[in-house]
């Protein structure tokens, strides 16, 4: 269980709440039970240090309150939008034989034991979460979803994973799907039909002669302009074949 040593503030203004948190502190509030709601502030930097495990929100937390112990569940972290920094968190008081309704993260593992992933296959995780109702005394901080042996095809269930005592999924009545092991997905060109890439040759080759055979007309052409015709002699046109001699 993680611990974090807290003190009893009195802090409520915007004015007394910044400079609280100036000095490395965040404040808090304790709620739940049949106590009343307690204000807190704790160091910013054993908060961080906790907030970088995994499952923050899911944890117990045990709180050192004027040396007194508090076990409570974080509810809800509040960030600054400009510096994305914890600047206040809600804690939910433990109180034995209460329960709580949380999102559990689900782990998988043995992934390296299963001959469907081996083949290609994919796991598509259908659901990363899974909302519980618990026992305040009895939260899991996981659920394990065990891939060893496993082959494509394989659908995991809520029913397939082992939940601690009196721990219940909030979805009722369904034996809904956690993640499926599905064969892998190759997307292939199609290869073209033996009669079309013969057709799409010859149209080629009639193409290219037909700009043959237009090269040649054209040359041809230009050479008829080149050559000048013989024009007759002044003279000669009115003159006879007889004169001529």
């Amino acid at each position: 269980m993680n611990l974090i040593e807290a003190n009893i503030r009195n802090s409520q203004t915007k004015g007394e709440l910044r400079i609280l948190r100036s000095k490395g502190e965040i404040p808090g509030i304790i709620y739940g039970g049949k106590e009343k709601n307690q204000n807190v502030s704790f160091s910013k930097k054993a908060l961080k240090t906790i907030l970088e495990k995994e499952n923050f929100l899911s944890n117990i937390i045990n709180l050192k309150i004027d040396g007194k112990d508090q076990s409570v569940l974080p509810r809800e972290i509040v960030w600054d939008t400009v510096t994305d920094e914890p600047i206040h968190v809600d804690f939910l008081r433990i109180v034995k034989g209460g329960t709580v309704i949380l999102e559990i993260p689900v782990k998988f593992i043995n992934s390296e034991n299963s001959p469907g992933l081996k083949r290609g296959g994919v796991l598509n995780i259908v659901r990363r979460k899974v909302e519980l109702k618990c026992p305040t005394e009895n939260i899991p901080t996981e659920l394990i979803v065990d891939l060893n042996e496993t082959d494509i095809g394989h659908s995991f269930k809520i029913s397939s994973i082992k939940l601690p005592e009196n721990v219940f999924p909030t979805i009722r009545g369904r034996d809904f799907v956690i993640a499926t092991l599905a064969a892998p997905t190759v997307i292939k060109e199609p290869e073209k039909p033996a009669e079309a890439a013969e057709g799409a040759e010859e149209t080629a080759e009639g193409a290219a002669a037909a700009e043959g055979a237009e090269g040649e007309a054209k040359a041809a052409s230009e050479g008829d302009k080149g050559e000048k015709k013989e024009e007759p002699k002044k003279g000669d046109e009115k003159k006879s074949p007889a004169e001529k001699k």
